[in-house]
């Protein structure tokens, strides 16, 4: 006779059904869900514990009550937000930081919610788990892209996965593919947990090592044959021992400097000759269009590169109170270039406009020192003689149409201009982490250029070239290839995330049929005990 190990005890409830684990270790699951989340991302980039994350939360919350699993995954957001978005706090103070990083964790608790919701399908049918999960995470993203105000999409799964092979996912679905991949091989480890060792495990050990390791296999597009020699200068932001407008002017002496510096390097033969220079965000914070001196010394700059250079300005109205955060090419010789102005078309609220303005004055009157900055009405396509630019200014790389705008509309590389000198590098190497995506998304080489760092090129894979150090004055030149094809991701745009979403709700639509049928299967069954 041969012995056979025990079978692994199942906890049930007084109907026969599988209970939920224990609340006592759901709660440290859901916690460390939201650590390897957090540690997922820039700067600690241990890209592969995002699927660990969205297993441990996903076990966390199965079979559970619906409160409970939007507590669980609450706290998992908490945990994974509150670290993450800290640098916001540096500018704003601790009251904006915590009710950002709140709002976003409600988003992670709806879920665990939605976890808990669909329960009887995965009990049901175990193989959907992957399937499942994938679908609940870019719902959660698609939904928090875009609220409240606009959403935040810091921390997207998809975000992650810089050095990960999942990174080219983003060529053929952008960002919402490379999400429901990760959460896919999350739903593959959860489905490990919870069934007894058999041959269904297999199967999902080899859809794990698919979704993770397969799509390093996936050919990527972009790399045209012509190219472009294109410099980023980072002047860098003096802290100490200037008042505001002293700092302003010190900011824009700085990177107007950094490029008269490179073209004495350029004529003495230690540098190419650029066809394009990219300041970053903020540059000048003094208006250049209505200020004489800015004016002249960036013209002194274009004149003496003989290149045009995109200057980040911000710019004045007739309105004190509004103000642009803008792109403007400015050419040598001939000054600022107004049919070629970008300005953000996504102001980050309560930084750059505060919603509900009379409303929020009844809480503070610190809301008045935030200016209304106005939101610009078309994409950011900048074109030189040389090449066509794709612009996007600081967080508005987060945001998936904003980007795609830029390809669709002629753009043969994408920048992105942004001033951290607020935040710190943390911050930073998030943004990064955007434009590394973004490069592989729509087959287009990137860069992004700081005021204090970090600014880097950026290849179609996603490498990155020349990164400069963080708080320090650095200029960057390198040859850029031009490429106008387009990528299956900048073809299909947003259909494959609401492909994602529809399928979602089909789900939910499922679970309330199967919770339904529970609910009239048990009442029948009581109704016969009676009789009996």
């Amino acid at each position: 006779m041969t012995l056979q190990p025990p079978a692994a005890p199942q906890v049930s409830g007084p109907d026969g059904r599988p209970e939920p684990l224990r609340l006592t270790f759901a709660l440290p699951l859901a916690l460390l869900a939201g650590a390897a989340l957090l540690l997922a991302l820039p700067p600690y980039d241990l890209w592969w514990l995002s699927p660990a994350g969205v297993a441990l939360l996903g076990v966390a919350s199965h079979r559970r009550r619906l409160r409970a699993g939007f507590g669980l995954g609450l706290l998992t957001g908490i945990v994974l937000f509150f670290p993450l978005l800290n640098w916001t706090s540096f500018a704003a103070g601790w009251l904006p930081w915590a009710l950002l990083s709140s709002a976003e964790a409600v988003f992670v608790g709806l879920t665990g919610l939605a976890t808990a919701w669909l329960s009887p399908m995965l009990d049901r049918w175990r193989a959907l788990c992957p399937v499942l999960l994938g679908l609940l995470w870019v719902t959660q993203e698609a939904a928090r892209d875009r609220a409240p105000f606009g959403g935040f999409p810091w921390g997207r799964l998809a975000f992650s996965q810089g050095d990960a092979p999942s990174l080219r996912l983003a060529a053929y679905g952008g960002a919402p593919l490379v999400t429901f991949a990760v959460a896919a091989a999350g739903g593959c480890l959860a489905a490990l947990v919870w069934q007894r060792p058999n041959r269904g495990s297999l199967g999902f050990l080899v859809a794990l090592a698919a979704l993770i390791v397969a799509p390093a296999a996936l050919p990527l597009g972009g790399s045209g044959d012509t190219s472009r020699v294109v410099a980023i200068v980072q002047g860098n932001v003096p802290r100490l021992g200037l008042d505001f407008n002293a700092q302003r002017r010190a900011v824009l002496d700085n990177h107007a400097s950094a490029t008269l510096k490179l073209a004495e390097d350029v004529k003495n033969g230690k540098q190419r000759q650029p066809d394009l220079v990219i300041w970053p965000e903020n540059s000048s914070d003094i208006d250049p269009l209505r200020n004489a001196d800015a004016a002249t010394e960036i013209s002194a700059a274009a004149d003496a590169i003989g290149a045009p250079i995109l200057v980040g300005a911000v710019l004045r109205t007739d309105n004190p109170a509004d103000i642009k955060n803008a792109g403007i090419l400015w050419n040598p010789n001939t000054g600022p270039d107004l049919t070629q102005e970008y300005v953000k078309q996504h102001p980050v609220p309560f930084a750059e406009y505060m919603p509900m303005r009379s409303v929020a004055r009844l809480v503070t009157d610190k809301v008045d020192l935030v200016k209304n900055m106005l939101a610009g009405d078309h994409t950011g396509i900048i074109r030189t003689s040389a090449l066509t630019l794709g612009d996007v200014i600081c967080f508005e790389v987060a945001y998936d149409g904003i980007v795609r705008d830029t390809v669709t509309g002629g753009a043969q590389i994408l920048a992105v201009q942004t001033n951290n000198a607020t935040f710190n590098a943390a911050e930073a190497r998030q943004q990064l982490a955007m434009v590394r995506l973004r490069a592989v998304e729509h087959g287009r080489e990137s860069l992004m250029a700081s005021t204090v760092g970090v600014s880097a090129f950026v290849g179609t894979d996603g490498e990155v070239h020349d990164e400069s150090g963080f708080n320090e004055a650095a200029v960057m030149v390198r040859d850029m290839k031009l490429d106008e094809s387009r990528t299956l991701a900048t073809r299909l745009g947003i259909w494959p995330e609401m492909s994602g979403v529809v399928l979602a709700a089909g789900a939910f639509i499922g679970a309330f049929l199967l919770r339904r049928k529970r609910r009239t299967s048990g009442d029948n069954a009581e109704v016969k005990t009676e009789e009996r």
